[in-house]
């Protein structure tokens, strides 16, 4: 099984967020099951730290009537794609300010520079490819580039349909397809071109990354307006969860913690927790539940809740531990809430790796009241760490945690609802007997790739001998 995976990043040498990682650690997962896996996506200026070397692939193409083309470099088994005007800047898709303005023409280049090196290379068994940037693959796949790719199937991952690549209809000759695809069956999205729908209109398997997602983006309130034809593809559409690097977070080797623990031998937790207090300026005492949050500060992340939470339960024996950055509001906000209560409240408005993990590792409780969650990473570190996760179920969260077992859950988009299931978590909290078992039962949970690799190995396989 020949597996080409095309992604606009591709973690450790670009990443903005979970898309990064799934892409990362997907092809180490399959290539473990036996298939063979390559990677391609752009050469921004931050991966040129990472020293890809040179081939002799020089992939000439054009973009409706202009002449352009890609220059490409590896290192292994990942192939990126060199276009100094397109992907020489610091920012893979914008800046603080905003998008970059061509992002149209950015992408396209990357779809017709994957397969043109696809060619050149030999065509694979199987593309997948992630997201609106690489939408036009499926359908290049069967258009301008079928007789390249006769045998090829193709795979569209949907990480998170609020994105969708919608632009003006004046791109549409860039793309080198002609008018009669710039339809409502295609192309076409209200006026304009949207290179999301064309990957869910041709590609011959459809995912996302949770099954509750798959359910949710088929209706009107998580559709973005492309509930039909999702509806429509509900046959082709399937939620796979993503996993997580177990190498990466793994309490019991984590060079980040204070002490070391695992399932079975739970007693470091303490440690961390002490040490997380002592960095973060808060009092060292061990009877007080902990409560953390790692995430953006944005509404998306449910961060409009957390504030509110704060204000209505800031009085009370809870030690508040959070880190993220985003919305200014929000920011201001949360250092607001530590001055008023430095003894309770620490907010660090930053990205800190190191940070990230001390917190998974010393807090008892991790927050994620998320308006919507596609798939969720944290609540999958949380409960590796025995962090038990009080979320909203969403999405990938409403997969992975449930209420009572192993976190819990509150479903009205409310400050009161959150009060609601973290006062019932804290309650689990005072009678340690029942909190070891909701803790155990998160740390026993496998969230490793191997399992969702064995879904994707069996998509594909299905697909070409289908």
């Amino acid at each position: 099984m020949k597996v080409a995976i095309v992604a606009p990043e591709v973690a450790p040498f670009s990443k903005t967020g979970g898309l990064g990682d799934v892409a990362g650690a997907l092809p180490g997962a399959l290539a473990a099951l036996g298939a063979e896996v390559l990677t391609i996506s752009p050469l921004y200026r931050p991966v040129q730290k990472h020293a890809p070397e040179s081939t002799p692939h020089q992939l000439q193409f054009s973009l409706g009537s202009l002449p352009s083309g890609v220059s490409v470099h590896r290192s292994g088994n990942h192939y990126f794609l060199e276009h100094r005007d397109y992907f020489d800047r610091d920012g893979l898709y914008g800046t603080s300010t905003g998008d970059f303005a061509d992002n149209g023409a950015r992408f396209l280049c990357l779809c017709r520079g994957a397969l043109e090196l696809l060619r050149a290379l030999g065509a694979p068994d199987v593309i997948h490819a992630h997201d609106w940037q690489t939408g036009l693959i499926p359908m290049y796949v069967k258009t301008l580039y079928r007789d390249a790719f006769a045998r090829t199937r193709t795979v569209f991952t949907i990480h998170n349909l609020a994105y969708q690549g919608v632009f003006g209809r004046e791109m549409m000759p860039l793309t080198g397809l002609g008018w009669i695809h710039f339809n409502w069956k295609e192309l076409e999205f209200h006026g304009n071109l949207n290179l999301m729908k064309a990957g869910l209109v041709y590609a011959d398997a459809l995912t996302t990354v949770s099954p509750g997602y798959a359910r949710e983006i088929q209706t009107p309130e998580q559709g973005y307006g492309l509930e039909g034809v999702l509806r429509e593809r509900s046959g082709a559409l399937h939620g796979i969860l993503n996993g997580i690097d177990t190498a990466e977070w793994d309490p019991s080797n984590d060079p980040h913690l204070a002490a070391r623990y695992s399932a079975g031998a739970p007693a470091g937790k303490a440690a961390c927790k002490a040490a997380l207090q002592r960095r973060c300026g808060l009092p060292e005492r061990p009877e007080v539940p902990l409560v953390g949050f790692v995430g953006r500060l944005s509404v998306q992340k449910g961060i409009d809740l957390l504030v509110g939470l704060l204000e209505s339960m800031g009085g009370e024996d809870v030690h508040w531990v959070i880190l993220g950055a985003g919305d200014e509001i929000y920011q201001k906000a949360l250092r607001a809430a530590a001055v008023r209560r430095p003894d309770r409240v620490s907010a660090h408005v930053a990205f800190d790796a190191a940070l990230a993990h001390q917190i998974e590792a010393g807090s008892d409780l991790f927050v994620m009241p998320s308006l919507y969650e596609p798939c969720g990473l944290n609540q999958l570190y949380s409960l590796r760490y025995g962090a038990v996760p009080v979320v909203r179920a969403t999405g990938g969260l409403a997969d992975t945690v449930h209420d009572g077992e192993n976190g819990f859950t509150f479903g009205p988009y409310t400050v009161e609802a959150f009060a609601g299931a973290l006062r019932r978590a804290l309650e689990a909290f005072a009678d340690r007997a029942v909190w070891r078992k909701v803790m155990a039962a998160g740390m026993s949970r496998d969230s490793s790739w191997e399992a969702s690799a064995r879904r994707y190995l069996w998509l594909y396989e299905s697909l070409v001998q289908g």
